[in-house]
């Protein structure tokens, strides 16, 4: 590999220890971000920043939850004046908490707001440009004509922020690239990125460089590419080292945005960036902080990785996404979507209806099974046998004894340690999977297993950093031209769900993201023998969503509707809750649909970027509807506005009658 791709390929210090990127110190009033200062958690208030009395409760509420930094949107010169009577209400109470000037569209309130509070946010997008979703041929001259149109807009506001000591934070949305941006670059990281770096190039010629930057995006992937090319980039330029400011965009709410949002900030601080961390979700923003500061915490003081063999070179290309290359054995590998393996192994099955925990119904009245798009592919029930016979197409998959008890049965499949793998010889005709840790990943196992076509690797590790473990295994496999398909398998003690989620996404997520996985199987070390079996039944079922919910956040499985909605604030014309929990309930059956539902038009047609239906406020009790990105009806009264929508996606012949049992 020459040394111009090594170059291109270098993002993060470290592919097999955590080493949190060295950054520039940036000052916000007292809190200073960056450097060797901790990961700042920050959210953003959701009510009218023209109610100061509301907006003032609500800060205190997000500071008492964890909050270090508050972001308010300002999207006019009136609401940005009126930050200052936040800030002064706030300081009567006793709270100096940093705040953060949103702004989109609006020059003059940007520099407003700049001479108030400690920081503003700007997007390049739309701080000079009006998106008009034009496609236009500009040549280098006109281009370049167009660079010197944004300096002239955005200098006045970089001279302001350095006379008031105020930071700024440049942040792309995938959603939102301007049409020249699109024009050059396409809807790519890499125009994330160009868009940045155009007001990066301002900033550092006026020498200004209190600056955080952000790559942010819905899809999980474009998010975490843009920020490595991000930081790749700014080196190859010669940048400051700034910091970065982390967050998926429009995650969602409950356990879909916790994840969603896991998959992408933690992957991202896996590879050791970022600097303060936002969780996106459509729910109260006091909500936000606490799900942040699970995801930080794994990063406090976190010790040297047991031995890894270091990785001198990527062997993959981590600014796009392409998954590995594998042979198909059984209906693992090759073109197949990520398998989900159940693990039931400390559940006394003992009835049908127990097999609900992972998505499969035995209906006794019709003496059929049913299976709900959650239902695991495969079970894997280690000692204990299941007694009875498995829905159609439903395998069991037992460890090596046991399954010598029973391998005339062709739905049983065997689970063989290393050991067993290398001496012994009885053997299933189709699959045999070969449980491997990590760290045991030797060379006489490799030559034997990538010549096996039965062979399917489950690959699990006890190291307290996973996911770089399982990476370094992932590179070996690589490495030695290994095809053979692999499982990730993660077991967790007695975590909270809400760290179940965000410790499991981040650890599968981060390998999904860079094209390795083709299956997943989350399960519990912890003992059940005192638990009883609802309990056990609960972590099941909570550990199979969970699988599911991971694969479709990397998304390389979609297996239900998806929804795009933005976490609400000041500018939002509707309840973006209940307005989002109304549609969910009428849509979650159309599996693979991506519905985007954005508060107010600044976020509507940009951060919904790659739905395929958006329900966007355009005024007090108006709906817009999209199709794409493209208006299909305007001014729609609120209380009709999902039956249109629902209409819109009948007529593009997506939709499909929702279950009735």
């Amino acid at each position: 590999m020459d040394t111009a791709i090594i170059k291109t390929r270098q993002y993060c210090d470290s592919l097999t220890r955590y080493s949190r990127r060295q950054t520039r110190e940036v000052h916000i009033g007292d809190v200073p971000l960056g450097g060797d200062n901790p990961i700042r958690i920050q959210s953003m208030t959701t009510v009218d920043t023209m109610d100061t009395m509301g907006s003032v409760e609500q800060v205190i509420r997000m500071v008492e939850s964890g909050c270090e930094y508050v972001r308010i949107t300002a999207p006019s010169l009136k609401e940005a004046q009126n930050l200052q009577e936040i800030k002064k209400e706030l300081g009567k109470r006793g709270y100096d908490v940093p705040l953060i000037a949103d702004i989109h569209f609006t020059p003059n309130a940007a520099e407003l707001a700049a001479r108030i509070v400690e920081k503003v946010r700007v997007n390049p997008g739309n701080y000079a440009d009006k998106k008009r979703f034009e496609e236009i041929d500009y040549t280098d001259a006109s281009y370049h004509a167009e660079l010197e149109r944004i300096r002239e807009k955005f200098t006045p506001l970089v001279k302001i922020c350095k006379e008031y000591g105020t930071a700024m934070r440049i942040g792309t949305n995938h959603g939102s690239l301007s049409d020249r941006i699109m024009s050059r670059y396409g809807d790519t990281p890499i125009g994330m990125v160009e868009s940045a770096l155009e007001f990066l190039r301002i900033c550092d010629d006026l020498d200004y460089h209190n600056i955080v930057l952000s790559m942010k995006a819905s899809n999980t992937q474009v998010m975490v590419q843009a920020y490595r090319l991000l930081v790749n980039k700014m080196d190859e330029e010669g940048f400051q080292p700034y910091p970065l400011h982390l967050g998926v965009t429009e995650a969602g709410d409950g356990e879909d945005g916790r994840i969603k949002s896991s998959v992408g900030i933690g992957t991202l601080l896996e590879d050791g960036l970022g600097d303060t961390v936002r969780v996106s979700l459509t729910e109260e923003p006091e909500f936000e902080a606490p799900v942040a500061k699970i995801m930080v915490d794994r990063y406090m003081d976190r010790a040297d990785h047991d031995t890894l063999v270091p990785v001198e070179e990527s062997p993959i290309d981590p600014f796009s996404y392409n998954r590995r290359a594998t042979r198909e054995t059984g209906n693992f590998g090759a073109s197949n979507v990520p398998r989900v393996i159940a693990d039931i192994s400390r559940l006394e099955v003992s009835d049908y209806k127990d097999l609900k925990s992972i998505g499969h119904f035995y209906l006794p009245e019709l003496d059929k099974w049913k299976m709900n798009d959650m239902g695991a592919d495969y079970l894997y029930s280690g000692n204990r046998p299941v007694d009875f016979m498995l829905p159609n197409g439903l395998k069991e998959i037992l460890d090596y004894p046991y399954w010598l008890e029973v391998k005339e049965d062709g739905n049983k499949l065997p689970l063989l340690g290393v050991h067993e793998y290398l001496t012994d010889s009885e053997r299933h005709q189709t699959i045999n999977f070969v449980r491997v840790d990590a760290a045991d990943l030797s060379m006489e196992l490799v030559a034997k297993v990538k010549n096996d076509l039965t062979a399917v690797i489950l690959l699990e590790t006890y190291n307290a950093h996973a996911m770089p473990a399982l990476r370094r295994a992932f590179f070996t496999l690589v490495e030695e031209n290994v095809n053979n398909p692999v499982i990730v398998k993660r077991a967790y003690g007695d975590l909270a769900h809400d760290e179940l989620q965000i410790h499991a996404a981040t650890d599968l997520g981060g390998l999904l993201i860079d094209g390795f996985g083709d299956g997943v199987m989350l399960g519990t070390d912890v003992s059940a023998e005192d638990r009883s079996k609802e309990e056990v039944l609960k972590w099941v079922s909570t550990y199979n969503q969970t699988s599911f919910g991971i694969l479709q956040a990397a998304r390389t499985r979609m297996t239900k509707t998806e929804y795009i909605s933005c976490p609400s604030c000041g500018r939002t014309l509707f309840d973006l809750q209940e307005t989002t929990a109304m549609i969910r309930k009428r849509t979650d059956h159309l599996k693979g649909v991506k519905i985007g539902i954005m508060g107010c038009i600044v976020n509507g047609p940009g951060e919904m970027a790659d739905a395929d239906y958006g329900y966007v406020g355009s005024g007090k009790g108006k709906i817009t509807l999209y199709k794409g990105k493209e208006v299909v009806k305007r001014g729609v009264p609120s209380e009709n506005a999902v039956n249109e929508l629902i209409e819109i996606i009948r007529e593009d012949g997506n939709w499909i009658s929702p279950p009735t049992n």
